[in-house]
C-alpha cells in the first residue's frame, strides 16, 4: 500500500463554479482519489475554499454582507455542492483558516529570514473617488497583449497574460466605475523568486514525466523574457492574513495583507493540518504528509489544476517552500488541463456564461456530468461542451450499453429463476474467451488510471462495458433457456457478476451508480479485480439480488433543447 497526497486547486469563494472549473481540477482529481482508494492505498485528497483578496471583497460588496459572513457562506455552499457532485475531499478547507494565517506568517517569516523577501517603493493606482489603492482586480481595462476589454489588474481571462494593475489600458475602478485615477507611491514586501531561478530550473528539469501542457507552461514563465521574475506578495486590502513575520509584527505593512496567491497555495498544507484538528488527529499526523523528516518522504504527492494556475503551482509555490529552508514535500506529478468552452464560447465565472454546479444538480443526477466531463476532459487540446454531444453521449454510453445490461440481465433473471444468483452449469470456451478479453482491457484500464490519462480510462471503461454487452447479446440466455436451462443459469450468474464487477471498476467514474449496482446486488464486496475468474465468481449461487431502478434514463430531445434554450449564456 502506497501513501498518496492529492490536491486540487482552490476555487475561488465568489460564486457558484461552472463545469469548466469543476473539469479543470477538482473532478479528474477525484477521479484519481477514488481509483487509489479502490486498489487500496492510503489517500490524503485535500482541497478548499480560496477566500482572500479582492473576489471575496467585491463579491461581498455586492451582496451587502460583511466580507467574512459571506465566505462562511459560500464555503457552505460550495461544500454542498462537492458533496453533490461526490467529491470524495477528506477535507475541505478554508483559506481564511487560523492554521493558514499562522502558516502563512511562518512562511513568511523564514523567507525574510534567509533574505528571499524585499521592501519595495512602488507606484501604485489609487482612486480618488474609492479613497484607496484599487489593486489586482479592483481594476478594469483592457489588456495590452490581447486587447480584451475587460481584463482584470492581476491576469487577462481572455488570454490568461498575467498583468499589473499599471498594465491595464483606459484602467477603471471595479467598484466605482470611476476613470479618476492616479499613481501613487506605496510599499510592498516582494518574493526574490529570481534568487531561486537555478534551484526551480533544476527541480522542473527533473521532472521528465510530467505533462507537455505543465512543463511548457513553466519553462515558458522561466526562461522567456528577463525570466523568473521577483513578485510582490503583499496589497494594500482589508481581507487577508495580516503581514507578520512569523509571530511579529513587520514595521512598515501595519494595515497590510498578504497577497491572496501566497497564502492560497499554503493552504494545501493549512487545510491537511484542518483535517487533523477536526479528526482529532495528532500534529504528527498531518506532518507526516507534508515534512519529508517526519515521515513525507514515502507520499507521492499529485495535483491538479487548470493551465492557468500552473505558474503559481510550478514557480510561485515552489519557490516559497524551497526558500523557507524546511523539509516540505514537494509535488512529484501536476496534471494540468486545458479549457472546456461551452457552446461556442467560454464558461466564465465574473460574467455568468454557461452551466454551473447548482444549475446541472437541478436537471439531473451528478453521475451523468461527470461521465460526461472526464469522458471528454480538455487534455491535448480545448474541448468544447454542447447538448447534442452530452445528449448522445449520456444516452449512448450511460444508458444504451451500461444501465440497458444491468437492465436485462436482473429482469430475466427475476422472470427465470427469481432474484437469487442461480446454480448450474461450467463457463465454456465463449466465457473463457471473455474473461481473457476482460483481463486485457481491464490491465489496460488500470494503465490508463495510473498513468492519470483521463479520457483514455474512459475509453477503457467503456470497452470493458461493450464486452458484458456483446456476451450477453451472443449468448442470448433467454433462448437458451429454452433447451438448456442449467447453460441459461450459468450465463445469468456470468451476468450478475459483471455488474458487480462493473460497479466496482466504474465506481471513481460514476461512484452513485456504483453503489446503486453494488446495492442491488446485496454486496459490499468492492474489492478490485485481481483474478477475473475469481472476480466473476464473486457471487455465489443462491445469492439474493434485486432489480434495481433504470440507472440511466434517456435525455430526450425536448429536454436538450429546453436546456439548451435555458443555459443558452447567461446565468438565470
Amino acid at each position: 500500500m502506497a501513501r498518496h497526497l492529492i490536491t486540487s486547486a482552490l476555487p475561488y469563494i465568489n460564486g457558484i463554479k461552472h463545469l469548466g472549473n469543476l473539469v479543470g481540477s477538482q473532478l479528474p482529481a477525484d477521479l484519481y482519489a477514488r481509483y487509489l482508494r479502490g486498489r487500496g492505498h492510503e489517500v490524503m485528497f485535500i482541497c478548499a475554499t480560496d477566500e482572500h483578496g479582492t473576489p471575496a471583497e467585491l463579491a461581498a460588496a455586492k451582496t451587502g454582507e460583511p466580507v467574512a459572513d459571506y465566505c462562511a457562506r459560500m464555503h457552505g455552499e460550495q461544500s454542498a455542492l462537492a458533496r453533490g457532485f461526490g467529491l470524495s475531499f477528506d477535507h475541505y478547507g478554508r483559506s481564511s483558516s487560523d492554521r493558514n494565517r499562522v502558516l502563512t506568517q511562518h512562511f513568511a517569516g523564514k523567507l525574510a529570514d534567509r533574505g528571499y523577501i524585499r521592501e519595495v517603493s512602488e507606484k501604485q493606482v489609487y482612486s480618488i473617488d474609492d479613497g484607496r489603492f484599487l489593486p489586482d482586480r479592483y481594476i478594469e481595462g483592457t489588456c495590452p497583449n490581447c486587447g480584451y476589454d475587460k481584463a482584470r489588474g492581476d491576469q487577462c481571462e481572455n488570454c490568461t497574460k498575467q498583468l499589473d494593475p499599471t498594465d491595464l489600458i483606459d484602467p477603471r475602478s471595479a467598484i466605482s466605475g470611476s476613470t479618476n485615477l492616479e499613481v501613487r507611491e506605496t510599499r510592498h514586501l516582494y518574493l526574490r523568486q529570481s534568487a531561486l531561478k537555478d534551484d526551480i530550473a533544476t527541480w522542473i528539469d527533473s521532472k521528465t514525466d510530467w505533462p507537455i501542457l505543465t512543463t511548457s507552461i513553466a519553462k515558458k514563465w522561466l526562461n522567456d523574457g528577463d525570466g523568473l521574475q521577483d513578485r510582490g506578495i503583499t496589497r494594500d486590502l482589508n481581507w487577508g492574513v495580516p503581514v507578520k513575520r512569523g509571530d511579529q509584527d513587520w514595521p512598515g505593512m501595519e494595515g497590510k495583507v498578504f497577497y491572496v496567491w501566497f497564502d492560497a497555495p499554503i493552504e494545501y498544507i493549512a487545510a491537511t493540518a484542518e483535517w487533523a484538528d477536526a479528526n482529532d488527529k495528532a500534529e504528527a499526523d498531518w506532518r507526516g504528509w507534508w515534512r519529508t523528516d517526519e515521515g513525507a518522504d514515502d507520499v507521492t504527492y499529485t495535483q491538479f489544476m487548470g493551465k492557468d494556475n500552473v505558474p503559481f503551482h510550478t514557480l510561485s509555490f515552489p519557490v516559497t517552500l524551497i526558500g523557507s529552508g524546511e523539509p516540505w514535500k514537494m509535488v512529484d506529478y501536476i496534471k494540468s488541463f486545458n479549457y472546456l468552452t461551452y457552446d461556442g464560447g467560454q464558461f466564465s465565472t465574473s460574467q455568468g456564461r454557461g452551466v454551473f454546479m447548482d444549475h446541472a444538480l437541478e436537471i439531473l443526477p451528478a453521475d451523468y456530468w461527470r461521465w460526461w466531463l472526464l469522458s471528454h476532459a480538455p487534455e491535448s487540446g480545448d474541448s468544447e461542451f454542447t447538448w447534442e454531444n452530452f445528449q448522445q453521449s449520456v444516452n449512448k454510453d450511460l444508458a444504451d450499453v451500461l444501465g440497458n445490461f444491468v437492465s436485462r440481465i436482473t429482469k430475466f433473471c427475476r422472470s427465470k429463476f427469481g432474484e437469487a444468483v442461480p446454480e448450474g452449469g461450467a463457463f465454456g470456451p465463449d466465457e473463457d474467451r471473455l474473461i481473457d478479453a476482460l483481463t486485457t482491457r481491464v490491465r489496460a484500464y488500470e494503465t490508463s488510471m495510473n498513468r492519470m490519462e483521463v479520457r483514455r480510462s474512459a475509453s477503457e471503461l467503456r470497452a470493458i462495458w461493450v464486452l458484458g454487452n456483446e456476451y450477453l447479446q451472443a449468448a442470448a440466455p433467454w433462448a437458451t433457456f429454452k433447451a438448456d436451462p442449467e447453460k441459461a443459469a450459468m450465463q445469468v450468474r456470468l451476468g450478475l457478476n459483471l455488474i458487480r464487477l462493473y460497479a466496482v471498476l466504474s465506481a471513481p467514474f460514476i461512484p452513485f451508480a456504483s453503489k446503486a449496482m453494488l446495492e442491488a446486488m446485496q454486496t459490499d464486496n468492492a474489492d478490485w479485480p485481481g483474478d477475473l475468474q475469481k472476480a466473476l465468481a464473486a457471487l455465489p449461487a443462491g445469492h439474493a439480488f434485486t432489480v434495481p431502478e433504470v440507472l440511466f434514463a434517456k435525455i430526450t430531445d425536448d429536454q436538450r433543447e429546453e436546456w439548451a434554450e435555458r443555459f443558452k449564456g447567461e446565468r438565470q
